[in-house]
């Protein structure tokens, strides 16, 4: 999957669900409104501050954050917010304000508060967010200007500069705005996000901002959001590195009038329109990882303890990301990788499934006529590849979407900084 194209419901292995419809991709619920501007942290003058906030006052929110044990001043300072109360995020990026000491901090305070007293609120009701090179400090006064000129231009037209201005090393904006109808009428559902490299599965491997018009008690938003990302970005690996910045916000205004009680089936219908939502933006980060051609969905089963770790390391390997970037089904790298990962394990029952084809197993090859020999050349060479590893006859199950591994990666993090 390349660029982005058509429908935002575009991969295979991302089902659009039931009542929900797409709206523009840049438009925000109602009671929501953004800006992006450029305040000069990048130098070419593209888009590098964002504000998105919420009118109504009882706004709830829920939000997480990177597991990384070194984390940037704008994760310190959003963990320490009214997080289930949230009515705005700042965002920058350009520079990651990582290793940057008090200073880094005050510069993140200085991002709240020219957003809260802007907006006229508790500076507690103001998170922040950070995207880009570590250990560089960033001028205070040209920040602060920056997120003060933002909240000023707030619109409700904004969300689709917003989604340009949390950008780094990102091919496309990713974003989208859903209506999704429920019992009591229709609710809006968005979202922007970026990540295109140091992505790993564990927890929230990236930036995202989603916002729903409908009335959501913080408990269950934060439910509902842990259980989506669950499934979406803890999920993905671009290059196995876990980012000191990941972040996930979620604010729920209340503007539409209908609410989204805990267990009801307009919870089931609205977490199934979260999910998806949250699905298709993680394989989008996948698709855009630095200078990747082609995204892989592997599926894992077998023991519990294994299938997660047996993952992991598959898409998290150089080798097998190499070949995925060659097009070359070499079952041999995934097997390795497999086996790494759970030594101790009995994988006397191994077998490799690539686009449906049985291509291997602990023996050794598959023999395969020239049919699906043809079949497994045109699959390799898609934009989605399918694989399945089972490692027993039966047992649990583990998924994980993973990119290739070319030059184009290489040629770009060998000159980041210079």
């Amino acid at each position: 999957m390349s660029g982005p194209n058509g429908t935002f419901f575009r991969s295979r292995w991302v089902d659009a669900p039931r009542g929900v419809r797409e709206l523009d991709a840049g438009a925000l619920p109602a009671g929501f409104r953004a800006a992006g501007l450029a305040c000069g942290i990048k130098p070419s003058r593209r888009l590098d501050i964002g504000v998105v906030a919420c009118d109504d006052d009882a706004a709830t929110s829920a939000a997480l954050f990177t597991r990384n044990a070194l984390v940037a001043a704008a994760v310190e300072l959003s963990r320490e917010a009214a997080l289930d109360r949230l009515r705005a995020v700042v965002v920058n990026s350009g520079n990651a304000n990582v290793a940057t000491e008090e200073q880094g901090r005050e510069v993140a305070r200085a991002m709240i508060a020219a957003v809260a007293e802007e907006l006229g609120i508790d500076g507690a009701r103001v998170g922040v967010a950070s995207t880009g090179v570590i250990g560089v400090p960033m001028d205070l006064a040209v920040v602060a200007e920056g997120a003060r000129r933002a909240a000023a231009e707030l619109s409700e037209s904004g969300g689709e500069a917003f989604s340009e201005a949390i950008l780094t090393s990102d091919r496309w904006p990713k974003r989208a705005s859903l209506e999704v109808q429920l019992s009591a009428g229709p609710v809006r559902l968005s979202a922007q996000a970026k990540g295109a490299g140091m992505i790993s599965p564990s927890f929230a491997t990236m930036l995202c901002f989603v916002q729903t018009d409908a009335a959501v008690d913080a408990t269950t938003l934060d439910r509902l959001l842990r259980a989506a990302v669950e499934r979406s970005f803890e999920r993905v690996s671009v290059d196995g590195q876990l980012s000191t910045n990941d972040s996930v916000f979620a604010i729920a205004g209340g503007r539409s009038g209908v609410t989204v009680a805990a267990g009801t089936e307009d919870e089931r219908v609205f977490a199934a329109a979260l999910d998806a939502l949250l699905r298709q933006l993680a394989v989008e980060m996948v698709a855009d990882g630095e200078g990747a051609e082609r995204v892989a969905r592997l599926v894992v089963r077998g023991a519990v303890e294994a299938v997660d770790p047996v993952a992991r390391a598959v898409a998290n390997s150089p080798l097998v990301k190499c070949a995925l970037h060659g097009k070359d089904p070499n079952w041999g790298r995934i097997l390795q990788a497999a086996g790494q990962a759970v030594p101790d394990a009995d994988l006397s029952q191994l077998s490799l499934f690539i686009e449906g084809i049985h291509v291997a197993n602990a023996g050794g090859a598959m023999p395969l006529p020239d049919e699906a020999l043809r079949r497994l050349e045109a699959g390799m060479a898609g934009d989605e590849v399918e694989m399945r590893l089972d490692l027993a006859a039966a047992g649990e199950e583990a998924e994980i979407f993973f990119c290739d591994l070319g030059h184009g990666y290489v040629s770009f993090n060998s000159e980041y900084t210079t």
